[in-house]
């Protein structure tokens, strides 16, 4: 089999201007970076279109550190779908460069079913990321620069809320002192960095759905609480429109292509495990505005990115997918069987049937939100039949859709039992109307309990002072409304990553709570999760090269 980046190289692709002729987007409406990738106007976007047509949310069950390959099913089910007839878009997330020079390469999906040109699209693309960089960095500098200038009036934060982002993985950047040396160098303070996806701006970015709400957003972000107890907010600071600027084209979806010229949009990249995990608002909007079905996906697993897109991103907006795919693999099954990680690729009848605990939690909590489920078996090429055959029948006995997807080693064909059996479903049984986990009305340490221990199936929650101090002030301020967004491990249901499998009458710690006043979300810290993640011992950066013009090592 060709690598990814072989099979991305041979791939013939269409000048982005026919790609977008393809579900009626006029060429002269788009902002071209090169002959491949394209900004749409947000301002195409027809939400009466959008409301008729399907969304589709691709999720996981728990994954292994190798993943599921969710992006490569939700490609494959886009190419799929459009084999047997059906117009189909994609709405997808952006690479972050730290994963793709850290643990897990790129994340373009892979073999047949990846998105065009990968390389591009997993290093810089259209700047986004910078551009949500850039921006939230700078709203650091110019509050730094307030506290200064102001400070001979009295002026001075007694808790400062806002730090810096970084899109590399940098574990020596999470805890940092600013301002030594002499007066003329700033006001001595600590501060510390998070990656770009954990940026709040990533957040508004993601929500917004347009440039008014996204300039009524980025005036509202909390900063820091003042000496007399009152918020300061970058609003106070008059410079709102000043990063509206910075973001003026990255609220534009990106239009790009699959390996069979389908169109995708990718845009916007927060972690599920530490933000919220899903693609933005506007580009799943323009997706289901020129396509019949929109297919989209949520980080990680279905306890970290589904959650958050149902209880934050489908509440907020009334999106309503006519079902969730589940996407299970016989690695992730035997890891949460219990077979030890080396061995997860060899044929293990019982550890594969031990691992249905974890698909079962979680097609059951999927179904607390309304949804309809189906479960698509992501097929590798040491699976054997038998063991397939396995989940197949499991399935059936669950009462719940399965089809196989090989789509990475044979493109669209390789998808079309699941496109299939997804339109039947869509079709014959689609989701009913959203619930979800808690109310807006409940109070904060209600939903996260709701989350924790109705989702999760901790056996309590608890909460450090210093998770209850933010609690307070959050209350204090009028936030207690916003939904959660609880930040965890996404190897196990509960917040220690080496729980695999179901674990049962564990404790769930929430030792911090972060306040996204713009984003309109409490982002509750849980367990020892790391909101700037570090290295491994030998991250993809060391094969990471040119050789000959050409890039290698991204995968």
């Amino acid at each position: 089999m060709k690598t990814d980046i072989e099979i991305a190289r041979e791939a013939r692709l269409l000048p982005i201007g026919d790609v977008a002729s393809q579900i009626n987007i006029p060429s002269d409406v788009l902002e071209p970076y090169g002959k491949h990738i394209a900004k749409v106007p947000y301002t195409l976007i027809d939400n009466d279109k959008a409301k008729a047509h399907k969304l589709v949310l691709v999720t996981a069950i728990t994954p292994t550190k190798a993943g599921i390959g969710k992006t490569t099913v939700s490609i494959g089910l886009a190419l799929g779908l459009n084999k047997i007839g059906q117009r189909a878009v994609l709405a997808l997330r952006e690479p972050s460069l730290g994963p793709c020079f850290g643990m897990k390469g790129g994340a373009a999906g892979g073999g047949y079913a990846q998105v065009l040109p990968m390389d591009k699209i997993n290093l810089h693309f259209t700047g986004d990321f910078h551009a949500v960089t850039t921006a939230h960095n700078m709203i650091t500098a110019l509050m730094d620069n307030y506290i200064y200038q102001h400070r001979e009036e009295g002026f001075a934060l007694k808790e400062t809320l806002w730090k810096r982002v970084l899109d590399v993985n940098d574990r020596n950047l999470r805890r940092i002192f600013t301002g030594c040396g002499s007066k003329t160098d700033g006001v001595l303070s600590e501060s510390g960095f998070d990656i770009t996806p954990a940026s709040e701006i990533m957040a508004i970015l993601c929500l917004a759905t347009d440039e008014d709400d996204l300039r009524r957003r980025i005036g509202n972000i909390l900063l820091g609480i003042k000496t007399d107890g009152t918020p300061f907010t970058v609003r106070d600071m008059g410079v709102e429109g000043a990063i509206c600027v910075l973001l003026r084209d990255a609220i534009n979806p990106n239009l790009v292509q699959t390996t069979e010229n389908t169109p995708a949009f990718i845009h916007g990249g927060p972690f599920a495990n530490i933000a919220h995990g899903c693609n933005t608002v506007i580009a799943t909007r323009m997706a289901l505005t020129y396509g019949d079905w929109c297919i989209t996906e949520a980080g990680f697993g279905a306890d970290l990115g589904a959650e958050k897109f149902f209880d934050i991103k489908c509440r907020r907006t009334g999106l309503q997918p006519v079902l969730t795919v589940l996407v299970a693999t016989t690695q992730g099954l035997k890891l949460h069987g219990g077979v030890d990680v080396a061995d997860i690729k060899k044929p293990n009848a019982e550890g594969l049937k031990a691992g249905f605990k974890n698909m079962d939690l979680h097609i059951r909590n999927l179904q607390k939100f309304g949804q309809t489920v189906v479960v698509c078996f992501n097929r590798y090429a040491f699976d054997t039949d038998e063991e397939m055959q396995l989940v197949a029948d499991h399935c059936a006995e669950l009462g719940v859709g399965f089809a196989q997807n090989s789509a990475f080693t044979d493109g669209g064909e390789g998808a079309v039992p699941l496109a299939r059996l997804v339109a039947k479903t869509a079709e014959e049984n689609p989701s009913r109307p959203l619930t979800y986990l808690y109310d807006a009305g409940d109070t904060i340490k209600e939903k996260i309990t709701k989350v924790s221990e109705g989702y999760y199936g901790a056996g309590r929650t608890v909460f450090t002072k210093a998770a209850e101090k933010m609690i307070a002030r959050a209350e204090s301020l009028g936030m207690a409304h916003y939904p959660v967004c609880i930040a965890k491990t996404q190897y196990s249901f509960s917040d220690d990553p080496k729980l695999y499998g179901v674990p049962e009458n564990f404790t769930f710690t929430i030792r911090d709570l972060v306040l996204n006043a713009g984003a309109e979300m409490l982002v509750a810290i849980a367990g020892d999760i790391m909101r700037m993640p570090g290295l491994p011992r030998h991250p993809q950066a060391e094969v990471i090269d040119i050789v000959n013009g050409q890039i290698e090592g991204l995968s």
